[in-house]
């Protein structure tokens, strides 16, 4: 083994935090937590975006359509979150877009990227915290095999960057 794959074979990996983005108030939460932790621990962001698949047997040619619009969407938004990460700290986010359910897709990334230490992800305010909230932080939590970082929806980003 030369000296070079000698070193970075021995080189730690980077660590990163996963944030599962999507429409709502409460990823952008979780996203801005994530890269101002990341930012201030000298760590990396892993933007992703799940998207679900589209079930229209009759309709093969409606369902490819609205699958690639449905791409479409989440690289326009993944373009838009990774700039502002970019803006905001200076760091360049990973981007992933995979179809499936969110909380397989999630797990399955996690197990194929090493560097990925922490999920951060944010609730949604009432009594309803969100599907892969439920799933994750309350369901499997103790079947993890990586900590979850869950964030409350309704922080500001004053309070963020106090805490952070």
């Amino acid at each position: 083994m030369s000296e070079t794959q000698r070193d970075s074979a021995a080189a730690p990996r980077r660590q990163k935090f996963l944030v599962v983005v999507d429409d709502t108030a409460e990823s952008r939460v979780a996203l801005r937590y994530a890269t101002r932790r990341a930012r201030n621990i000298h760590c990396g962001v892993v933007l992703l975006r799940v998207v679900e698949p589209v079930d229209f047997n009759q309709w093969a040619g409606v369902a490819e359509i609205m699958r690639q619009e449905a791409y479409e969407g989440a690289e326009s938004l993944l373009r838009q979150l990774a700039e502002q990460v970019n803006l905001e700290s200076g760091l360049l986010p990973e981007v992933s877009i995979r179809e499936g359910k969110a909380k397989d897709e999630v797990l399955k990334l996690v197990e194929e990227d090493p560097g990925i230490r922490m999920l951060v992800l944010a609730a949604a305010p009432g009594n309803e915290p969100g599907p892969l909230v439920t799933a994750l932080a309350g369901q499997m939590v103790g079947n993890l095999s990586f900590p979850i970082t869950l964030v409350p929806g309704t922080l500001t980003d004053e309070q963020i960057d106090r805490i952070t």
